[in-house]
């Protein structure tokens, strides 16, 4: 919003008390002197549950499946579509490049996609592990799950608490990050 004075001014709309007190806080502690603010778009992410429930499922599968659960979960992370990258990363640079990225968590996984079209250049797959997921993700990540469980003859979930899960994603993540916005 244009002020009287020519500058910009964003305006935040705080519904809770304990928000307002503390912005009125940080606004006086400033002292007059420049900060900078940051906006991102919010985006819900999974929840503890959605994670718990995806983790007894894949100890469950690796069991009758005879493959580590950490391996189900890389596999599923590189086919839950919308969650990598293609990265070209220098020819001399690649081992120490996936090292990094594997490093942030156990469904960080990168492919090597081969030559890239710039000289002296790997093309790099690098997937994001579910810790970064939002609610689509991470149910796409548990249907592929909850429906390999149900071809072994594992019990699921039923669909409609499933679906009362998936529902509640929503509302804990409004909870967590009231004012957020959208």
């Amino acid at each position: 919003m244009m002020h009287m004075d020519g500058t910009d001014r964003i305006v935040l709309v705080l519904d809770d008390y304990a928000d307002k007190i503390a912005a009125k806080k940080f606004v006086a502690e400033l002292g007059g002197k420049p900060h900078v603010a940051q906006l991102k778009r919010y985006m819900k992410k999974r929840t503890h549950t959605a994670n718990s429930y995806f983790w007894v499922l894949a100890g469950k599968l690796a069991e009758v499946v005879g493959i580590p659960k950490i391996e189900i979960y890389r596999d599923y992370v590189r086919n839950i579509g919308g969650n990598s990258r293609t990265v070209p990363i220098p020819d001399d640079g690649v081992a120490e490049w996936i090292r990094w990225w594997q490093n942030k968590g156990l469904g960080w996984v990168c492919e090597n996609a081969g030559a890239s079209k710039i000289d002296g250049y790997t093309n790099i797959i690098c997937y994001v592990g579910s810790s970064e997921y939002r609610v689509d993700q991470m149910a796409r990540l548990i249907d592929l799950m909850v429906f390999d469980c149900r071809e072994q003859g594992i019990e699921t979930m039923p669909p409609d608490k499933l679906s009362l899960l998936i529902d509640d994603w929503g509302k804990n993540e409004a909870q967590t990050n009231k004012g957020a916005g959208d």
